[in-house]
């Protein structure tokens, strides 16, 4: 059998890093894409430097659910303006490989990550007597809440319309969430255009590694 000169494979290396990034930027901008976890507004679901995968193909093919966890782009106002500290050329080209992969954030992008709380056609009443969210007229328990926090110390009474979802942090005391935001245009309302996709899975660190199911608590409330 005849092997390929040395020359033909050099030659080759350029074409196969061409190719294996036109198929990186193709995975990232269609299918799946890495975000890094800067806040605590999600433990304990989520850690600060956690790691999750965003499903982006599903924006396509089915509706946001109530649970889901998403990335959404900042429907305005919810985040400070963009700030990005200067570096040398050669840490700036490193950084920017690790925003490319998802492993560092990037500060032009301002996404945030919530769980979906409400979606279109929803009423959300906080709280009952007991102190727990309604949803559609039922009290839900919310074990995904971190640990010593209430559903929430602000009282709402909000219907979400069609096309947009209500958002809440996991670690209530620490999330400016929907509850914030409802003096703004959209009501603390998130459109769903501002969906990048749902997290689905934790991969870094390792020790964190996990899946991100709907709680059964929302997802049994019948969609209105």
């Amino acid at each position: 059998m005849k092997l390929p000169r040395k020359g033909s494979l050099l030659r080759e290396i350029p074409i196969l890093v061409v190719v294996s990034l036109f198929i990186s930027i193709i995975i990232k901008a269609f299918l799946i894409q890495a975000f890094y976890i800067p806040s605590g507004s999600m433990q304990t679901t989520l850690e600060i430097n956690d790691r999750v995968i965003v499903n982006k193909l599903g924006n396509f093919f089915s509706d946001v659910k109530r649970g889901d966890v998403v990335v959404f782009r900042d429907p305005g106002g919810w985040l400070p303006p963009a700030y990005e500290e200067k570096r040398a050329a050669p840490l700036q080209a490193i950084r920017n490989g690790l925003v490319f992969v998802g492993l560092a954030p990037d500060p032009a992008k301002q996404h945030l990550i919530k769980r979906v709380i409400g979606v279109g056609g929803d009423h959300i009443v906080c709280c009952d007597a007991s102190g727990s969210l309604v949803i559609n007229g039922k009290a839900i328990k919310e074990k995904y809440l971190y640990e010593g926090n209430t559903p929430s110390d602000m009282k709402f009474d909000v219907t979400v319309p069609k096309g947009f979802l209500w958002a809440m942090g996991d670690h209530r005391a620490a999330s400016e969430d929907s509850r914030y935001h409802q003096e703004d245009p959209n009501k603390g309302m998130v459109p769903l255009n501002k969906v990048v996709g749902r997290a689905f899975m934790v991969i870094w660190p390792v020790r964190h590694f996990s899946l991100l199911p709907r709680p059964e608590a929302l997802t049994a409330i019948p969609v209105k």
